[in-house]
């Protein structure tokens, strides 16, 4: 059987678990599922059928387009739990801080194409390309999102050939910034937040005490007490049908069922990874990414 068409199977086993999750909620967010699932479909055979090529020429479009929506967001977005973060488009809606991931990674990938400059200015390029979209995600706040940017400008710059003393230079500046960071939450606590006020104060702390976390102490109950066969009634678990859906479908129908959607998506990696080796990296990623919303 071709590779591809493992991928997809895999992707269908997915759809129906997804489906299966939402069918315990109320039909609109069954309905918002399906729609996702749609329009990433969609999504998959428009970037399948536009030349590649194509899209990372105009990576720099697509990356100021993505900013554009930042802000947007920040203007018009829809605050829930105390972030906004959301654009409606009627009864749907997206994070521009999700398609951000896939843009960051087109622009890179052209940066480190067209670009064999060595140089310190290359550096700071990458850097300026990370820090602004960073910054206003920072103000949603979603500061998860903002890990995943760091994570693939470090793997770009480290996929460079920008000179091994600016980039060891740069990583010891933020490592000392990180450390004087925690240092004033310590032992300056009221010096930390006059001079970078609450919200920073309150994500360190959140960091910290990370096990102190009301949602995700529920969680991970509701995953420990399941067994094989899962509750016989829902139990509550704070955001069930978005960032703890996983949670929730361990705690609904059993352990099994979270192992399989491990090993769902441990097959699908590999199935990827096996294209970065044949020079798809970048379909690979945008795919993963596309379908990472459904």
């Amino acid at each position: 059987m071709k590779k591809k068409k493992i991928f997809f199977i895999l992707l269908t086993l997915l759809f129906i678990i997804s489906i299966l999750g939402m069918s315990n909620f109320n039909n609109l967010y069954l309905i918002k599922q399906i729609s996702w699932i749609l329009i990433g479909l969609l999504s998959f055979l428009f970037t399948k059928k536009v030349n590649i090529d194509f899209i990372i020429k105009h990576s720099f479009i697509i990356y100021l387009i993505n900013i554009i929506l930042l802000l947007l967001v920040l203007i018009i977005g829809k605050e829930i739990n105390g972030a906004r973060a959301w654009i409606s488009l009627g009864s749907l809606s997206f994070q521009p801080s999700e398609l951000m991931k896939i843009s960051l990674t087109l622009i890179y990938y052209k940066l480190l194409k067209d670009n064999n400059d060595n140089s310190f200015l290359s550096l700071i390029k990458i850097i300026l390309l990370f820090l602004i979209p960073s910054f206003l995600v920072f103000l949603e706040p979603d500061t998860g999102a903002i890990i995943m940017y760091l994570i693939i400008m470090i793997v770009t710059i480290f996929n460079s050939k920008i000179k091994k003393k600016y980039i060891f230079g740069i990583f010891f500046l933020g490592i000392l910034s990180l450390i004087s960071l925690f240092i004033l939450y310590f032992y300056k606590t009221d010096f930390l937040i006059k001079i970078l006020g609450t919200s920073i104060y309150y994500r360190i702390d959140r960091l910290i005490h990370f096990k102190n976390n009301y949602q995700l102490n529920q969680a991970l109950i509701y995953i420990g007490s399941a067994g094989l066969k899962g509750h016989k009634e829902i139990l509550y678990v704070p955001e069930a049908h978005t960032d703890f859906i996983f949670a929730f479908l361990i705690g609904r129908y059993g352990i099994i069922i979270g192992i399989i959607i491990l090993i769902i998506y441990l097959l699908m990696d590999l199935l990827l990874i096996d294209n970065f080796k044949k020079n798809y990296l970048l379909k690979a990623f945008t795919y993963l990414f596309i379908f990472n919303q459904i």
